[in-house]
């Protein structure tokens, strides 16, 4: 931790008081810094860094909030720290409310223009028009040899009949690309912000995936969003995509997860 008191200090030109690790760090090193006279700073190490800011800056333009870049350098983000001590439960509407902003339409081709990771697992993003050809090779067949034999030939199954499924060429949206409660920041009243995105532009219904994968929105939420007809059906299809991601960097009980989402489209 002593190289981030030096390096942030010098990017920042403030002192460093003291650097606490905090929660949220699985994939990266992730510390609240005190700058003293209680300002803070929220600072992450980690090899995709510049990446993450280019695609903050990109949410951002959108309208979506995400933390103000105030660094980076190397290995090193230095982010705004936004508050975080309200619930998602109370904040649906508001939600919906920013999604439509970041997912409005931008007729951009599916992918991004560079590859990510979540940790050790690679996120394949090479751009496309089809989006058919882009979930079947970049998100299942791509995780075929990592997987248990009958897992993996059950996601063959799926990719090879995916066409059944999704709709070639649906709208292109910025994508958060990893949606769930824990990377959206919320304040007293309402939501502050989103962090920790792996973008990409696709459907929008996979971030809507994503969003209840471990959370329940309501009925309402989905509402508000407008999805088009049939989104549910389409669910299980997106939702097994982080799922499997889950089976390769932590496995347990993601295997029936990942089997039961294969189960609800008769895979």
């Amino acid at each position: 931790m002593r190289a981030i008191f030096t390096e942030a200090a010098t990017l920042l030109n403030r002192n460093v008081e003291s650097v606490t690790r905090i929660a949220g760090g699985d994939l990266s090193f992730v510390a609240r810094l005190s700058l003293g006279c209680g300002d803070t700073v929220i600072a992450k190490r980690g090899d995709r860094v510049v990446d993450e800011a280019r695609m903050l800056a990109a949410i951002a333009a959108t309208g979506m909030p995400v933390p103000q870049i105030l660094a980076v350098q190397d290995d090193l983000l230095l982010l705004e720290d936004l508050p975080s001590g309200g619930r998602l439960v109370r904040n649906w509407a508001h939600l919906a409310e920013l999604l439509d902003r970041l997912h409005a339409p931008d007729h951009t081709a599916y992918g991004w223009d560079c590859d990510y990771a979540f940790g050790d697992v690679p996120i394949g993003n090479s751009r496309t028009d089809n989006w058919v050809a882009f979930w079947a090779e970049q998100r299942l067949r791509c995780h075929v040899p990592h997987l248990s034999s009958q897992l993996a030939h059950r996601v063959e199954r799926l990719a090879d009949r995916l066409g059944e499924h999704i709709p070639q060429r649906p709208t292109a949206v910025l994508l958060h690309g990893d949606l769930w409660g824990g990377n959206i920041l919320v304040g007293q009243d309402q939501i502050s912000g989103v962090i920790d995105p792996a973008c990409y532009h696709g459907d929008r219904e996979v971030d809507l995936a994503m969003l209840s994968l471990f959370d329940q929105p309501p009925e309402i939420f989905h509402e508000a969003c407008g999805l088009a007809q049939g989104w549910e059906e389409r669910q299980p299809v997106y939702r097994l995509w982080p799922l499997l991601v889950h089976v390769r960097l932590f496995g347990g009980a993601y295997h029936q997860q990942a089997g039961a989402c294969l189960q609800r489209l008769d895979v």
